[in-house]
């Protein structure tokens, strides 16, 4: 295939790049930083939607762009510019380090390079690099880019490429409580303040934080310290018991298998599902199809809609649900999801989640 410039340079060396992110911080210093130069000139896009029709009226010169958006996610995005219009793009997100699938795929659509950003601190991160910012655009506006032929974007698995519906066991461990949580983007302080507020003989817990490899053993030797209960990373083959939280190792499935002894945790491979490795959806059938009735599940703060369905399969088979409620999130996507979906018994602010958890359980 011949390459070829998206179009002409214009004569005065300026630069038009449209930076397309949900967040207003990200997009008030992008503007900010890359104003600084007298030959580029930027706008902004919240989503991709608003995005494209803006490209409509006047091409930008190069697009930069976050993966994970609301009402159309990055890749879909970038498909659609490689496809119809193709343009040098430049792939602004955290997850570029989080997903490496998603990176490669952002790649083989045609971005044209790929930075880092950190979940926390984004505006420090994008000062500090300020400079590397402003020449990776002047490179990409020099970039020929040509259109790809369309490539079907990685499929978003459910849980039944973990583990398949089928009946269910008929053997569950009789009158031994669980719960089972969820949580994505706020996560991380809202299951130190839901851990914190559980006493030493609370039933066993089993958690799905979205967060990479090399910080979930971090984070649950930190909430061990901070906790009256034991925090730990997962392990294949650790029983869950009284007192105990299991937090599911970053990359890696975290099931529940259930017999007249006990639970037990499954550390598993596969691939991505809902988008996630770990996935709230995964963990919530297991332990649907482990507990049962003896079930209680929680959905918290984050971005996307991983648990929706699985906490509506747990409900189906007879536990307990709760919402973290819009007010107390950092963003109320995944529990809105499983709210609109009739997956939730009870809306809850976080500050009331254990007592609710707790009362549902028994306690």
């Amino acid at each position: 295939m011949i390459s070829y410039s998206h179009k002409p340079k214009k004569s005065d060396g300026t630069i038009h790049v449209l930076v397309v992110d949900d967040s207003a911080v990200v997009r008030q210093v992008m503007q900010g930083i890359l104003s600084a130069d007298a030959k580029i000139r930027v706008s902004v896009a919240a989503d991709p939607i608003i995005a494209l029709a803006k490209i409509e009226k006047e091409t930008p010169d190069v697009v930069i762009t976050d993966l994970v958006m609301p009402r159309m996610d990055g890749l879909t995005f970038l498909q659609k510019i490689m496809t119809e219009r193709p343009l040098p793009v430049i792939v602004c997100s955290e997850v570029a380090h989080r997903r490496t699938e998603d990176a490669i795929s952002a790649l083989e659509l045609g971005a044209v390079e790929i930075i880092k950003k950190p979940k926390i601190g984004v505006r420090d991160f994008l000062h500090e690099s300020s400079v590397m910012l402003i020449d990776v655009v002047r490179s990409a506006s020099q970039a020929k880019v040509a259109p790809v032929p369309f490539l079907p974007v990685t499929p978003r698995h459910t849980a039944d490429v973990i583990l398949p519906l089928g009946p269910l066991p008929r053997h569950q461990p009789a009158g031994q409580k669980i719960i089972a949580v969820g949580a994505s983007t706020g996560g991380t302080e809202a299951l130190r303040e839901f851990l914190q507020d559980m006493p030493v003989d609370c039933p066993g817990i089993v958690i799905v934080q979205h967060m990479p490899e090399v910080f979930t053993r971090a984070f649950a030797d930190r909430l061990n310290r901070d906790c009256k209960i034991q925090v730990k990373e997962a392990a294949d083959g650790d029983r869950i018991l009284s007192g105990r939280a299991l937090i599911a190792s970053g990359n890696h499935h975290l099931l529940v298998h259930g017999s007249p002894s006990g639970y037990v945790a499954q550390v598993k491979d596969g691939p991505l599902v809902s988008r996630h490795r770990p996935s709230v959806d995964v963990l919530f059938r297991s332990v649907a199809r482990s507990a049962g009735p003896y079930a209680v599940g929680v959905i918290m703060t984050g971005m996307g809609n991983d648990g929706a369905q699985g906490l509506l399969e747990m409900r189906n088979c007879g536990a307990l649900t709760i919402a973290q409620d819009e007010a107390s999130c950092v963003v109320f996507g995944m529990p809105k999801e499983a709210i609109m979906r009739d997956a939730v018994a009870a809306v809850v602010p976080l500050r009331g989640i254990a007592e609710a958890a707790l009362r549902m359980t028994g306690r």
